[in-house]
């Protein structure tokens, strides 16, 4: 009760929670496609290899728009940056269900929708860094990654009782409902001085022309983008495209129907969506060590995956591939719930997410079709090795190299201390 007097906590809370259900609304939509594939195989609208081609089409527009609305995001206020691609996503993903019949038309309205919703998140995490403490950002961050994993069963749950076309009318009543009420909250919010804006300079000025860019960048690399960058690009292959073959794969390669298979998704995915806590709850053991924890996430992909090639018992493999992608998604909390609000003194946390977010989904596209051909050419079985090899490559990235470096040049100092 006394935590609720403080305006801060209440703000938080309320700041949050708008984040939240609107980044849920997001990720019912971004979801759909993945959970209705089973359905839209079975009737033939699309082949497998058109829905690898829409998906690529999709998340490399959903890349490039992260990385032009990130920056945009950094000087146009999140009023007006969410509740646009809220409502444009809405009306391009009702439009890509009405013109199914015609391949070339989809994907490129697909395309759109996955433009107009990356006009969201950038902007999204800029304000709720900007406007809470930091351990309330974390909070908050949080909120909006769990809803985002949330969404995977939603999705599930919408397929698994509508046709594959009602799924994608009711995700986009979904998407401009939330517009409006995103724009008149934020709005109130504004008028209450709940969100404010221009506190924090980008680093970036116009003016100053290419020394700020420069400038810029070395803040960003000393805050070792370098690092997440590739932990962005490893993690949103499996938490994008491995989650959106995951009914596909339950189908094809463990034998369920097309009903089971939606079904099970959406269990899967209900379980997946608490990884969030999950990795807050083992952070805060490991004594706020992001590093160490992204470390342990990636070490315990590898071990399930590893799994997921020697057991091939329906039931077991469905949990060891859960386990492995929830690890995964995992160390993609530590990204994007403490890391890039931790950006915020840079002025720069829209920009810097927007970039991230361009290389994990660039890396889903070139993913999503790579995974679609691989299946005709080499089969589940070894692709599964290939996600393994995958988060193994994340164990690599995600070495202390900077703290092995600091203790071995000490003690070299030292050496030379004694003697001299």
């Amino acid at each position: 009760m006394k935590a609720w007097r403080n305006n801060k906590v209440r703000h938080a809370i309320f700041l949050g929670m708008l984040c939240s259900i609107s980044y849920l609304a997001v990720y019912v939509a971004r979801n759909i496609l993945s959970a209705v594939t089973p359905q839209i195989l079975r009737d033939g609208t699309f082949t497998t290899e058109q829905i690898g081609r829409i998906s690529s089409v999709y998340f490399i527009c959903y890349a490039f728009g992260q990385l032009i609305n990130g920056m945009i995001g950094d000087r146009i206020k999140a009023r007006y940056m969410i509740s646009g691609g809220l409502l444009f996503a809405g009306i391009t993903n009702l439009i890509f269900s009405n013109i199914a019949a015609n391949a070339m038309m989809a994907t490129a309205v697909y395309g759109m929708t996955g433009f107009f919703l990356s006009m969201i998140y950038g902007p999204m995490t800029k304000v709720v860094a900007e406007n809470t403490e930091p351990i309330y950002a974390t909070r908050c961050s949080l909120g909006y990654t769990f809803a985002s994993f949330i969404g995977s069963p939603a999705a599930g749950m919408l397929a698994a009782v509508l046709t594959w076309q009602s799924v994608f009318a009711v995700s986009s009543g979904i998407l401009i409902v939330m517009a409006v009420l995103a724009f008149g909250f934020f709005l109130l919010f504004e008028k209450k001085g709940i969100v404010r804006y221009g506190q924090y300079r980008p680093m970036r000025e116009p003016k100053e022309g290419s020394r700020a860019r420069g400038q810029g960048i070395r803040v960003l690399i000393k805050h070792r983008i370098v690092k997440f960058s590739l932990v962005s690009i490893l993690t949103g292959i499996v938490r994008t495209t491995v989650v959106f073959w995951l009914p596909t794969y339950i189908s094809q390669y463990l034998g369920f129907s097309a009903e089971r298979s939606a079904a099970l998704f959406t269990a899967a995915t209900l379980v997946i969506a608490f990884t969030a806590f999950i990795s807050i709850f083992i952070y805060e053991r490991l004594k706020r060590n992001m590093d160490l924890t992204i470390l342990l996430m990636f070490s315990l992909s590898t071990v399930f995956f590893i799994g997921v090639y020697f057991i091939p018992y329906a039931y077991v493999n469905i949990v060891l591939i859960v386990l492995a992608i929830m690890s995964s998604n995992a160390a993609a909390t530590m990204l994007w719930s403490r890391y890039c609000p931790s950006l915020r003194d840079t002025g720069m946390v829209s920009g810097a997410t927007g970039f991230l977010d361009f290389l994990s989904y660039m890396a889903a596209a070139a993913s999503s079709t790579l995974f679609s051909n691989a299946v005709g050419s080499i089969g589940w079985k070894n692709l599964i090795l290939i996600w393994a090899g995958l988060v193994f490559c994340g164990v690599l990235v995600a070495l202390p190299y900077r703290a092995l470096r600091n203790r071995f040049g000490k003690q070299k100092d030292a050496c030379a201390d004694v003697q001299e």
